[in-house]
């Protein structure tokens, strides 16, 4: 075993853990409309309990509705009547030999009016959320004793529905933690002042749920090690603070970062390093005598098992790791680093969709996050059939996997001389490294399932039809979009594709034509390297098209650079020493520039479809070919389209039912993991 850290077992209080890996809380939008667990989040988690993770953090439970909830659709257990859907969430995580713990929350300010159906918000103080900007109502003192009471009483209903502990959520700006930042609490009562005094509400807590519990049911603390916002926790105040609530009879303290107001700190974009945030951790640890859990941004196994030879942390939790590969212990555990499906900290489907748009936990390299009610496994082929799939890219290389795992002969062929299509251009700019990930574990999977690949060859309608094949998969990709803009074929300009493949050398003053998020990476690439560089976008907003936490620290750094941006401007005609463009009010405006990127978006290539179709073959397109989107839409598509066709195959009378056998998870495994 190669990381042996990793799977020592740990103990919580009186909880024995079987290795050092925990899952973190992380919404999921998965809850039914009245707060209760679904049957979609139990198999979420179970999924993540079978893929080997040694402690799970339930998502945000609410032990105030509505008015503590911080998302529409959030776990509640506020009475009784939840406690047997809990019960049945636990069982399916312990039956694989993992520990659970659910996360108590109140959200307190950091809220909508939506969220809490109406009800003001609350706080210690009446100071409004930087973020959100609604003003809360400060809380009386025998309001504090009643929400006190609320979180004990949700500790004995997750002791009564078989939970392992608890974890009060005193990070990232909710009301616990509004009541430890001298940011947000400005009482002069018993519970504000100093430290210590800020300090009394999440202690009573604590000590609380300790008493009612009989001393014998561990309890987390989480909280930010540094909320990053002025005035805020620091990490000297932190280190308080740990020896605080160790006192109060804490059993673990669980180290995070940021608030709302420092986004960027609690989900990080993919620029971020891995493990930024872990020395964190790491110095409260040095002041405490109980467990230390250490999160944030950590991917690689080899970068979790050096936090623990380095005393960093005793437990590694691992977050969004465990949505991209549930299965991420379990092959870390076989010395299967190769199989990992690591997550690319693009923020898509995991925060962007699921906390801007309240839809349910996706995840752009693993189709099935959230959906694993749907999709427990891929189904097998018992009628193997031959699939050829026309282009390596993402969606192309994603149908190939399923295909192939199903049993099926299947051939990809791809014109370039490596695989991975856009992906090896998108992973040219500044900080967009690990998005390479995505398709070197695509490119590891197909082969070692034995994918006939034929890279640099073209294929035609006259090869493929000869190939023989059931169906074929066409996964031909996009080009660039050229306008019909006057001068548009002078040598002086080129696309931001050519740029990023290093097929076009620019110089001197560029302007880029288009501010989506190819053209504003293309123009950070370009700036850091010494050009000066000049955008212009037709519509009101740069990187419109961007993730938005990830949006917000890319403009920063834009700025920082000094790269200028002018949006509302057309372009009319480029010369060979410029561009003229037309502002809203129709008025011309002069650019002069050495070069000129085009980034105007991307048209699809599709040429193979009729043809094959006059032929009379079966054909399925997928991803850009399709019609260009982000790499998570390419991803899901492959997914998706190769499934129905197993489907299809395999009962070609019977739509809605599949044969299921298990790729990975046999039942040997499961005795490893005990």
């Amino acid at each position: 075993m190669k990381y042996p850290r990793l799977f020592e077992k740990g103990s919580i209080g009186t909880m024995t853990i079987r290795n050092r890996t925990v899952m973190p809380a992380m919404g999921t939008n998965l809850a039914n409309e009245t707060g209760g667990v679904s049957q979609a989040m139990v198999h979420y988690y179970r999924a993540r309990a079978k893929g080997g993770v040694g402690l799970i953090i339930t998502e945000l439970v609410s032990v105030d509705s509505p008015g503590g909830y911080a998302i529409p659709k959030q776990l509640d257990l506020h009475s009784n009547a939840f406690i047997a859907g809990h019960n049945e969430l636990v069982e399916a995580v312990h039956e694989h030999g993992a520990k659970i713990v659910p996360q108590l929350h109140h959200a307190g300010r950091q809220t909508t009016t939506e969220n809490t159906r109406g009800l003001q918000p609350v706080a210690p103080s009446a100071i409004p959320d930087p973020y959100l900007q609604i003003i809360p109502r400060e809380l009386t003192l025998s309001e504090i004793e009643d929400i006190i009471d609320k979180f004990v009483q949700g500790a004995i209903r997750a002791q009564k529905a078989g939970y392992d502990g608890v974890e009060i959520h005193g990070a990232h700006g909710y009301l616990v933690a509004q009541f430890m930042s001298p940011s947000s609490n400005r009482r002069t009562d018993m519970y504000g002042g100093d430290t210590a005094g800020r300090m009394g509400f999440p202690t009573e807590i604590v000590r609380r749920i300790k008493k009612e519990t009989k001393g014998n049911f561990p309890v987390i603390f989480r909280y930010s090690g540094d909320e990053f916002i002025q005035g805020g926790i620091n990490l000297e105040e932190a280190k308080l603070m740990a020896k605080i609530l160790e006192e109060a009879g804490a059993d673990a303290l669980h180290i995070s970062s940021g608030t709302y107001a420092s986004m960027h700190t609690i989900l990080e974009p993919m620029n971020y390093p891995e493990a930024w945030r872990a020395y964190l951790a790491e110095q409260i640890k040095k002041v405490v005598g109980i467990p230390v859990i250490t999160v944030g941004n950590i991917r690689s196994p080899q970068v979790a098992e050096n936090l623990l030879n380095e005393e960093k942390a005793d437990f590694i939790a691992l977050g969004r790791t465990l949505i991209a590969d549930p299965e991420w212990p379990l092959k870390v555990m076989l010395d299967r680093d190769e199989d990992i499906r690591k997550c690319i900290t693009c923020n898509l489907g995991c925060i962007s969709e699921r906390v801007f748009k309240n839809l349910h936990i996706r995840c752009t390299v693993n189709p099935v996050a959230g959906r694993e009610i749907e999709y427990p496994s891929i189904p097998f082929s018992y009628n193997s059939k031959h699939f050829v799939v026309v282009g390596g890219g993402p969606a192309g290389m994603e149908a190939a996997r399923v295909l192939a795992e199903a049993g099926n002969k299947v051939s990809l062929i791809e014109r370039e001389s490596e695989l991975g299509g856009q992906i090896r251009i998108a992973a040219v700019p500044p900080g967009k490294d690990k998005i390479r990930w995505s398709i070197e574990y695509l490119e590891t999977q197909i082969r070692s399932l034995g994918v006939d690949i034929q890279l640099k060859t073209e294929a035609t309608a006259e090869i493929l039809q000869g190939m023989d094949a059931d169906c074929f998969v066409i996964a031909t990709g996009a080009a660039p979009i050229i306008p019909s803009i006057k001068g548009v074929n002078s040598p002086n300009v080129t696309t931001a594709w050519e740029i990023l493949a290093g097929q076009y050398e620019a110089g001197g003053k560029v302007i880029v034509v288009g501010g989506g998020s190819v053209g504003c990476e293309t123009a950070l690439y370009l700036r850091l390297k010494g050009i000066e560089v000049t955008v212009l976008e037709m519509e009101e907003t740069l990187a419109d098209d961007m993730e938005p936490i990830t949006r917000t620290v890319f403009l920063e750094e834009m700025g920082n650079l000094q790269i200028q941006a002018f949006t509302g401007y057309k372009v009319q005609r480029i010369e060979i020493n410029g561009v003229v463009v037309l502002d809203k009010n129709w008025r011309e405006h002069w650019f002069p520039c050495d070069h000129v990127v085009l980034s105007m978006g991307a048209g699809p290539i599709n040429h193979l479809e009729d043809q094959l179709k006059q032929k009379g073959l079966k054909v399925a397109v997928i991803g850009d070919a399709k019609k260009p989107r982000k790499l998570r839409e390419a991803i899901s598509e492959g997914f998706m389209a190769a499934h129905e066709l197993i489907k299809n195959a395999t009962y070609p009378n019977l739509r809605h039912q599949f044969a299921v056998e298990e790729v990975f998870h046999r039942g040997e495994y499961r005795s490893i993991l005990q």
